[in-house]
């Protein structure tokens, strides 16, 4: 490992003590340290050594004119490293033996994906991305039907690791750890929401081989999308229909039901009315907030044990822990943030013990769901393997 240390570290004090610490990989990606409020690591943070080839190329989207959907089309996402071992993890710290993504120890690090669905171009050149060729020309242009379309998969991935340690996941960590998290997140989605051409910028942990996961590493990840997403159009499409303040009266309506989980201050989960998932609860703040990037100290100081609440209580209904996806919705980065809420939306296919939830024909072909598990009860089991946690933590 390379023992020099970078000139280029730009260094930002955030809140909750949290210090951000930017700088580069080899390749020219991003890559930025978020420490610990105390930290035990020193300011300083070695160079990536490595020699790496040029980044792929950017992929393409393809328009399904049936349903106006884009797809991105990623061939380099084939060869993806698939559950490696601890001395070969690619995002620990960076050992003699271990030429991983991060060259230093780290509390927190985001760094560009290496094998990214969008990116790195953008729909213009910007710092070291460069300007696509047959870019999005915004969101009349990408909503405009029509047989063979394409436009470049422009935006950004970037990987958000939780901790240098092999294993785990978000609910692994402390508290002071998860606010740290989620400082990190509110950040990446300002700076992405300024990116050229991003419409939408996407927070989510994958969490188990069931999902899908290939690192056992604890991580999640942000995409930032050229355009508005197919579930956060059809949110505002429901908007539009209904009332400009929909999601206080989706809260006010939870909040006097049986499926209240937790409820802090500014917090509350609950399992919604129409849960498709055999496991599924929804996080969301007491206010209207379009991103993470707009909530105030309060509510990410409160959303840490919560947050961490509530995931030990999902892996404390089973022996084993449970495979989830925790997605965090945010409103689109031009339209709807007036109306469409910041909200988690945390759902497993885990419908027993030894038992998931596969969507075949019905959920999958027609979009067409029937659950197994009415929300009621999805609530109440919840609750009570969280007052289990509850218990033996007191």
């Amino acid at each position: 490992m390379n023992t020099h240390y970078s000139p280029e570290l730009r260094t930002t004090e955030l809140g909750g003590g949290v210090v951000k610490r930017a700088t580069t990989l080899a390749d020219g990606r991003d890559l930025i340290y978020y420490d610990d409020p105390g930290t035990a690591l020193g300011p300083e943070r070695s160079v990536d050594a490595r020699t790496l080839g040029p980044r792929p190329d950017t992929a393409s989207m393809r328009l399904d004119v049936l349903t106006g959907d884009w797809i991105t089309v990623a061939a380099n996402r084939q060869n993806r490293v698939m559950m490696p071992g601890a001395d070969a993890d690619p995002l620990a710290p960076q050992t003699p033996g271990n030429p991983s993504e991060v060259p230093s120890n780290y509390d927190v690090a985001v760094f560009e994906n290496r094998s990214p669905a969008f990116g790195p171009a953008l729909t213009e050149a910007t710092g070291g991305a460069p300007a696509a060729s047959n870019r999005p020309r915004g969101l009349d242009d990408l909503d405009a039907l029509g047989l063979g379309r394409t436009r470049t998969a422009v935006g950004r991935c970037e990987v958000v690791c939780f901790s240098p340690d092999h294993s785990g996941s978000f609910g692994t960590q402390s508290v002071t750890r998860a606010r740290t998290v989620i400082e990190a997140l509110a950040d990446r989605t300002a700076a992405l929401s300024q990116l050229p051409g991003i419409q939408q910028v996407f927070p989510f942990e994958n969490r188990g081989e069931a999902i899908g996961v290939t690192l056992p590493h604890p991580h999640g990840q942000i995409y930032a999308y050229p355009y508005v997403t197919p579930r956060t159009a059809r949110t505002l499409e429901s908007i539009d229909r209904t009332a400009p303040d929909l999601f206080q009266r989706i809260l006010d309506h939870e909040q006097a039901s049986e499926r209240v989980v937790l409820r802090g201050e500014h917090w509350t989960a609950f399992v919604p009315f129409a849960a498709r998932w055999p496991l599924e609860v929804h996080l969301m703040p007491h206010r209207h907030v379009p991103d993470l990037a707009e909530t105030t100290a309060a509510e990410r100081d409160e959303l840490a044990p919560l947050y961490l609440t509530l995931l030990r209580g999902v892996d404390a209904m089973y022996d084993t822990p449970t495979p989830y996806i925790a997605a965090w919705h945010q409103a689109p980065v031009n339209i709807g943030r007036d109306t469409a809420r910041l909200h988690l939306q945390l759902t497993s296919p885990r419908r027993g013990a030894d038992k998931l939830k596969f969507l075949a024909g019905s959920e999958a072909a027609m979009w067409a769901w029937a659950a197994e598990v009415t929300p009621e009860q999805g609530a109440e089991r919840l609750r009570e393997a969280i007052a289990r946690t509850e218990a033996v933590t007191q």
